[in-house]
């Protein structure tokens, strides 16, 4: 039987402390070579709408010591809006009912058959913000006890509960333009958290004397800088753009999530992506050599230093996704919900064939 999960069914199976888990020992395999992901690709053509085009991504990856494999499918209508000073990349939940589209499919490396096909919204949130909290728990100050967060969206959250889950986080100061949203956000990740988040009207106030400093936004420009940059500081974003490159060059120690700098594009004739027509987004630091940096996955497998002191900088680009994450996080959605009885079965016969493909 191939099990059918809901967005509900993942938040209800899978903690913050799980999915750090699951994605720290996979990262081992992936350091060593056994693992194997594969680079994001986004194909993008026109759409009805003169103001958005159309996004066809994909991503997927192996964890042979799991026995699974995953691929993560994202089918997007995309919007460019420019916010204040900043241009955002913005999906449109154009689909029926003002609904996304995107679906993690989950495979046996055994048999080859489908094991489970779920929403990816909530997976995808808690392995951004997983990945972000091994980040600090491998690079953060040991005595990291507050945090100044940029953004107060949906990716923000899982990145607050993380970094609780690896450090012992006494104060959260979070700054975001809209001031309704940033208030509404501190007061529920209060209640989530049992730490007080304290809403602020200016970026300076929210991550001056801070331990660690997170950007969680939808921004294609830095929101970010180098003259923010202090003694003892750990830095992340969820993406490239985000701290502006000066910055990153001018911390002790930085790590990337992957070696590859941007997604690969197939786009229609004479098309070009509104950002990059800006120079914005995956345009931005092409100055900094990807490849050159060491990775997450060589950190957590000890094939390189972490911090090496006190007053050491610290920086964490998680600049690009991994199909790799779908399958170790998958995994635990999986097993779980059978140990637990959750989802619906359906016959695997449905998604198989008796043809040869």
């Amino acid at each position: 039987m191939t099990l059918i999960l809901s967005n509900a069914d993942v938040g209800q199976l899978l903690t913050m402390p799980d999915c750090i888990e699951a994605l720290e020992q996979a990262y081992v395999e992936l350091a060593d070579g056994r693992g194997v992901t594969r680079t994001r690709s986004d194909t993008i053509t026109p759409t009805v709408r003169d103001d958005a085009l159309y996004s066809l991504k994909s991503m997927d990856g192996v964890v042979p010591g799991l026995g699974v494999g995953a691929v993560r499918i994202n089918s997007d209508i995309i919007t460019w809006p420019k916010v204040g000073n900043n241009f955002r990349r913005v999906k449109v939940p154009a689909a029926p009912n003002q609904r996304y589209t995107g679906l993690v499919l989950l495979f046996s490396t055994e048999t080859g058959e489908p094991l489970a096909i779920f929403p990816d919204g909530v997976l995808q949130r808690m392995r951004v913000g997983a990945t972000n909290g091994l980040g600090i728990k491998y690079m953060a100050r040991q005595d990291a006890r507050t945090i100044g967060i940029l953004g107060s969206g949906w990716q923000a959250g899982t990145q607050l509960m993380a970094a609780c889950a690896v450090r012992t986080i006494e104060s959260i100061r979070c700054f975001s333009p809209n001031k309704e949203n940033r208030e509404k956000f501190a007061a529920e990740m209060t209640e989530t958290l049992g730490v007080e988040v304290i809403p602020v009207a200016q970026t300076e106030d929210a991550i001056t004397d801070v331990d660690i400093v997170m950007c969680s936004t939808n921004t294609v420009d830095a929101v970010f800088f180098e003259r923010w940059m202090q003694p003892g500081m750990h830095v992340s974003s969820i993406k490239r753009p985000e701290i502006e490159p000066a910055a990153i060059l001018k911390a002790d120690r930085v790590v990337v999530h992957t070696h590859d700098g941007k997604p690969i594009h197939t786009l229609s004739r004479g098309l070009e992506l509104p950002e990059n027509q800006e120079n914005k987004g995956w345009q931005v630091a092409s100055e900094i050599d990807f490849k050159s940096l060491p990775t997450l996955p060589e950190l957590i497998a000890g094939r390189l230093a972490g911090r090496q002191g006190d007053s050491e900088i610290t920086c964490f680009l998680n600049n690009l996704g991994l199909g790799y994450q779908f399958a170790a996080a998958g995994s635990v959605v999986y097993r779980r919900a059978k140990e637990q009885g959750i989802g619906v079965d359906l016959p695997t016969d449905w998604f198989t064939e008796d043809v040869h493909p």
